[in-house]
């Protein structure tokens, strides 16, 4: 599993012996004597050290003759420090994402909640929309004239609303019932 890889490496990079072996390896291929010696550790703390560092992925094992040499995983080291920072950017998108939809939100609607006018763009339009299908129960099915009083509570245009939840796929309509969609089928939301 990708998880458990993650965790296995950030939990290697979590020793400072370990750090200090990566920041040696970084000026290229040493032995395992060698890295003992520059840190002043004895073989076998070093060579348990090297083993996790191995298990995880960050450092690559070469044998020449009777010595073997170790060297950084670039690779691997980038994969996952990018997984990390890729994860960090999407987390601070959505968080942005949350901020710009509750100002919105905050511009189209007055102090009692009632929603002032219907956004012509698009994006301002499916956040509006999200709202207001969020008022409504998933599952429940109701009638036109169930959707057009819980509508009216937020807007007197109640057609045009239940119409852009159609054609935006918050709701489906089947013989003059309405039923909330998974907010996953919503269009424009999850793009």
């Amino acid at each position: 599993m990708q998880l458990d890889k993650q965790m296995l490496f950030f939990k290697a990079l979590g020793d400072p012996t370990r750090m200090k072996i990566l920041h040696l390896l970084s000026s290229g291929p040493l032995h395992g004597q060698a890295v003992a010696e520059r840190l002043g550790l004895t073989s076998p703390t070093i060579s348990h050290h090297l083993s996790k560092l191995r298990e995880s992925g960050a450092i690559i094992a070469r044998r020449e003759k009777n010595t073997i040499y170790f060297t950084l995983n670039d690779k691997a080291i980038r994969q996952n420090v990018s997984g990390l920072l890729t994860m960090l950017e999407k987390k601070k998108e959505e968080k942005q994402s949350m901020e710009e939809k509750e100002k919105i939100i905050k511009n189209f609607f007055d102090q009692e909640g009632r929603l002032k006018t219907i956004p012509a763009q698009r994006k301002k339009k499916l956040y509006v929309l999200a709202f207001l299908a969020s008022q409504l129960e998933i599952g429940k099915k109701y009638t036109e004239k169930e959707i057009n009083l819980i509508i009216q509570r937020y807007h007197e245009d109640f057609a045009t609303i239940r119409r852009e939840f159609i054609n935006h796929q918050f709701m489906f309509r089947n013989e003059g019932i309405y039923e909330l969609n998974p907010p996953e089928m919503w269009l424009g939301i999850n793009e």
